[in-house]
C-alpha cells in the first residue's frame, strides 16, 4: 500500500518505509548549479572528502549566470570546471542550459533518487524519480557518498480530471493548484499527480507541475511512469531506462484534492508570492514593460511553439522588451530548425543563449525602479529579478505572448484558433 515515494525510497534504503521515517537512502544522481556548487566544492574539500561515488552521475552546471556577468561569477566558474575536471564527473557549461532541463533530457529515470542544490530540483518528479532539493553540504556529502538522510514525507494526492479550456494550460492548472492550498499548504510533502487530465498530458507539462510543487512547500512532486514517460525517454535515446512505476491501489495519503480541469481559466500570480493568484477575469488593465519567456518551468520547445503560434505574423507593443530564453542546447536547435526562433525574433524578441537569463536577477534583464515583468518563470518574489523596487507576474507562455502584443496583462484565448 506504498505511495510513489514510499515505493522509491524504500527500495534505496533496503526496507519498507512509510511516511515519517527517517532513513539512510542510496542517492543515483546528484546536481549542483554555478550559485551552489561553489559552496559544495568547498565543502567536500574541507570535509577531507576525496572522490565521488558516482562521477558519472555527478553533474555541475554553469547556467545561472552564464555567460558570467561578474569577475567572482568568472572565478567561481573556474572553480567548477576544475573540480570536474579533478573528480571526472560532468560538466555543463556556458550556453548548454538549465540544469533541471538537462538533468531530465539525459540522466535521470524512473525510481532513481536525484538530489540537487537547488530547490527546484523536484522537476524530475515528472519522470517518476524522487528528486528534491537540499544544502550544498549535504549534497557535497552525498556526492561523496552515494547515500543521504531524509525523512519520509506524507503525500497529498492531487487528482485532475477533465480537459482544459483553450488557451489553458499545466501552468495555469499549477497556478491553481498553489493558490488553493497556498505557499505553505503542503510543507516538506510529496506532491502526488494522477487523473485523466494528466495522465493526457506531454511530458513537457508534466514537467512544469512537478518544476512548481516547491512553490507549495513541498518536498517534491510525482508523476506515476507510463507510455507518455517512455516515449520521452526514448526520444532522448534512454528507452532502456524506463519502468513502469504507480501508487499501489490501496496507497495511503495524508490529503486527496481534486480538482476539475474544465474549471481552470488562464491565471496570473501577483508579486510578491507565488500563492496570489487570480483569473484573468478579475484582471484589470495591468501594464507590462518586459515579458520574460523562458526557464525551468516553461522554457521547453512546446512552451515556445505556443508563444510563436500567437506571436506570428505580428509585432509585439513598442513599449515592451521580449526575452527569450531556451531551456536547453536541444530545445534552442529544436525550434531553430522548426523557424519559431525566426518568427519571435521577427515579433520582436531578444533571443539569448540557453540557460536560466533573468529568473534569478543575476544579469540578462534586470528591471528598472517600478517596471513590472509578465514572467513564465516559478517565482515572484519582491526582489527576485534584481530590483526589489520592480513587481514580477507570473503566467503561462500564451499568456506572456499575448501580453507583450497588448502591453498589458492579457487574455490567451482571444489569440487561439
Amino acid at each position: 500500500m506504498p505511495t510513489i515515494s514510499e515505493k522509491i525510497i524504500s527500495e534505496h534504503a533496503g526496507k519498507k518505509v512509510k511516511a515519517g521515517d527517517i532513513v539512510i537512502a542510496k542517492v543515483d544522481v546528484c546536481l549542483g548549479q554555478d550559485g551552489t556548487s561553489p559552496l559544495a566544492i568547498r565543502q567536500f574539500k574541507e570535509l577531507g572528502l576525496r572522490k565521488l561515488a558516482h562521477p558519472d552521475k555527478t553533474v555541475l552546471f554553469i547556467d545561472h549566470a552564464a555567460p558570467s556577468p561578474r569577475i567572482e561569477l568568472s572565478n567561481d566558474h573556474r572553480l567548477m570546471r576544475s573540480f570536474c575536471k579533478e573528480m571526472n564527473c560532468n560538466l555543463s557549461d556556458v550556453g548548454e542550459g538549465i540544469c533541471h532541463q538537462i538533468i531530465n533530457e539525459k540522466y535521470v529515470a524512473p525510481g532513481d533518487i536525484l538530489v540537487g542544490a537547488d530547490s527546484h530540483t523536484c522537476t524530475a518528479g515528472a519522470l517518476c524519480a524522487f528528486a528534491t532539493g537540499m544544502g550544498s553540504t549535504d549534497v557535497a556529502v552525498a556526492m561523496a557518498l552515494g547515500k543521504t538522510w531524509l525523512r519520509v514525507p506524507e503525500t497529498f494526492k492531487i487528482v485532475v480530471n477533465g480537459k482544459l479550456g483553450k488557451g489553458v494550460y499545466a501552468k495555469d492548472l499549477m497556478l491553481h493548484i498553489i493558490g488553493r492550498i497556498g505557499a505553505d499548504g503542503a510543507t516538506y510533502k510529496a506532491l502526488e499527480f494522477s487523473g485523466s487530465t494528466i495522465e493526457k498530458f506531454s511530458m513537457s507539462e508534466r514537467f512544469t507541475l512537478c518544476n512548481m510543487a516547491v512553490e507549495a512547500g513541498a518536498k517534491t512532486g510525482l508523476i506515476a511512469s507510463d507510455d507518455v514517460t517512455k516515449r520521452f525517454l526514448e526520444k532522448e535515446g534512454r528507452g532502456d531506462k524506463f519502468r513502469a512505476i504507480k501508487a499501489d491501489s490501496d496507497a495511503e495519503y495524508e490529503k486527496t484534492i481534486e480538482i476539475n480541469a474544465d474549471e481552470i481559466k488562464p491565471t496570473v500570480s501577483f508579486p510578491h508570492t507565488v500563492d496570489n493568484t487570480k483569473t484573468i477575469d478579475e484582471i484589470k488593465d495591468i501594464k507590462i514593460e518586459q515579458v520574460f519567456i523562458g526557464t525551468c518551468t516553461n522554457g521547453r520547445f512546446d512552451d515556445l511553439q505556443i508563444a510563436a503560434g500567437i506571436l506570428k505574423g505580428k509585432k509585439i507593443n513598442p513599449d515592451v522588451r521580449l526575452l527569450v530564453v531556451p531551456a536547453s542546447k536541444e530545445v534552442y536547435i529544436g525550434v531553430m530548425k522548426k523557424g519559431i526562433l525566426a518568427i519571435l525574433a521577427e515579433a520582436g524578441a531578444a533571443i539569448m543563449a540557453p540557460g536560466c537569463g533573468p529568473c534569478v536577477g543575476v544579469h540578462e534583464g534586470i528591471l528598472s525602479d517600478g517596471e513590472r515583468c509578465l514572467s513564465t518563470a516559478n517565482r515572484n518574489f519582491k526582489g527576485r529579478m534584481g530590483n526589489p523596487n520592480s513587481e514580477i507576474y507570473l503566467g503561462s507562455p500564451a499568456l506572456a505572448a499575448a501580453t507583450a502584443l497588448e502591453g498589458k496583462i492579457a487574455d490567451p484565448r482571444k489569440y487561439i484558433k
